[in-house]
């Protein structure tokens, strides 16, 4: 009887399946019907990614690649790297062929002492290249692995706002809580540019942001969007905070070497009591003009950073060899020429300055206010008359200014920008709608194709 049942269930299953193709002479049919009765119903994503699925990055990118238009918005060189970098790479590919092989996990050997030794010059620390330094993908690498070494479900991690819009995605994935407190401008004397240095954090307002779960700061500086560099004074009252209620910080300095005006990058590290606590993470693409090589690091010590080599080594492992040994041979060369006028630390910025200064001028030129940055690739720019101006623009009704502003200068100027309410928490985007972010780390050639735009610009708002 048992087998008899059997035969029947299956025979029940049969007919329910193909039923509707009996006398049907698509096989296609019935393999679309198995597949659609076969197809998994459980939920499939990890709850992690609830919420961070949308990326306005993809949106804006796919925007402006429809179009006639000057990429002002991403954040990379459309230049070489300097010379003697691409020959570093040249070599390293057509040189030894062990570099095609794996090389130690947490960083090929002479690029971990060179950045031990360049670096421990620079932080005042004496920093063991086995337990002080590991090379990741990228300072993107970098801060995913600290988020996931060391932020647990519930805890509190402070971000602050604007920021690089990957720091609050990641600290969900954690399980952590992100907590943001805003830069704000003070007021400047009408007619004059703001400049980012009058953005300020209310140290009140910081200190209410620290309680007992409270894991970990991420500071950015020079920051990105706005170009902020973080003075000695602001570093040490996040320092005092830090240790006062025991919690890491993890600072971004990957455009340490691109400041202007004569502003000096400082590390908090450096600050008494502050290297036990603190990640320092750098950027072989942001130093070296080459972002593709995704070759990042952390600096810290060995309390923290045996955690990250737990995670590193049960994640990606190692990152391509060549890649490093090529960061290493262009430090090398680095650390001979530091501080001279042959130095790329020294000579990169005073190009880019440059580059900074054409931009505003010739952003002021339509009428938009744009921040002088004291450092990065970026400045943001106010559009609070074209709000005035064009407050109904095209968009859906919840959505912020910015951003359908620079759907509207895409499609309308042939300029893309990238709207500064994406490096905020949604709560706090009212108070940046009308700022968005330009890249001014482009060729001579964008910058003049830019001029072009802007002049047509110009030209239609005479009366």
């Amino acid at each position: 009887m048992a087998l008899g049942g059997m035969f029947r269930n299956a025979a029940a299953i049969y007919l329910h399946l193909v039923g509707p193709f009996r006398g049907k002479k698509s096989g296609a049919s019935l393999a679309r019907c198995l597949h659609q009765t076969l197809a998994m119903t459980k939920r499939l994503q990890a709850r992690r990614l609830d919420g961070i699925d949308h990326n306005p990055w993809v949106e804006f990118v796919k925007l402006a690649s429809e179009a006639d238009v000057v990429n002002l918005g991403q954040g990379f060189p459309d230049f070489p790297p300097p010379d003697f970098a691409v020959e570093a790479f040249q070599h390293a590919v057509s040189g030894d062929f062990m570099l095609n092989q794996y090389t130690k996990a947490f960083g090929y050997p002479p690029l971990t002492k060179i950045l031990a030794s360049f670096f421990g010059k620079l932080l005042g620390q004496d920093i063991d290249p086995l337990k002080n330094v590991l090379v990741t993908v990228g300072a993107y690498g970098a801060l995913f692995t600290a988020f996931q070494a060391l932020v647990d479900e519930g805890d509190e991690v402070i971000i602050i706002e604007p920021f690089f819009d990957c720091y609050e995605p990641m600290t969900l994935m954690a399980g952590g809580r992100p907590v943001f407190v805003s830069l704000k401008p003070s007021p400047n004397q009408d007619g004059e540019l703001d400049s980012s240095s009058s953005w300020q954090l209310d140290p009140t307002e910081l200190a209410s942001k620290f309680t007992s779960r409270t894991k970990a700061l991420i500071l950015n500086t020079p920051n990105n969007p706005l170009g902020k560099v973080f003075s000695r004074a602001e570093l040490e009252l996040v320092a005092s905070l830090c240790q006062q209620h025991d919690v890491v910080c993890i600072t971004d300095e990957v455009y340490q070497w691109l400041v202007y005006d004569g502003c000096q990058h400082v590390s908090i590290a450096t600050l008494p009591g502050m290297w036990e606590r603190t990640l320092t993470i750098g950027s072989a693409g942001k130093t070296f003009s080459a972002t593709g090589w995704k070759v990042g690091w952390v600096l810290g010590p060995d309390s923290l950073l045996k955690h990250l080599r737990t995670m590193h080594q049960n994640s990606i492992f190692h990152c391509p060899t060549q890649a490093q040994a090529a960061v290493a041979q262009s430090f090398e060369r680095e650390q001979l020429h530091f501080g001279q006028p042959s130095s790329y630390f020294v000579q990169l910025p005073q190009a880019i300055q440059r580059c900074r200064d054409h931009m505003i001028q010739s952003l002021k030129s339509v009428g938009l206010r744009p921040v002088i940055p004291q450092g990065s690739y970026f400045l943001i720019t106010d559009i609070s008359e074209f709000k005035s101006k064009m407050p109904n623009l095209p968009g859906a009704a919840d959505e912020p200014y910015d951003r359908r502003f620079v759907k509207w200068m895409i499609k309308n100027k042939g300029l893309m920008a990238i709207p500064v309410s994406i490096f905020c928490s949604v709560p706090h985007q009212e108070l940046f709608d009308h700022y968005i972010r330009f890249c001014f780390m482009k060729d001579e050639s964008t910058l003049r194709a830019m001029d072009k735009k802007l002049q047509k610009w110009k030209d239609e708002l005479r009366p």
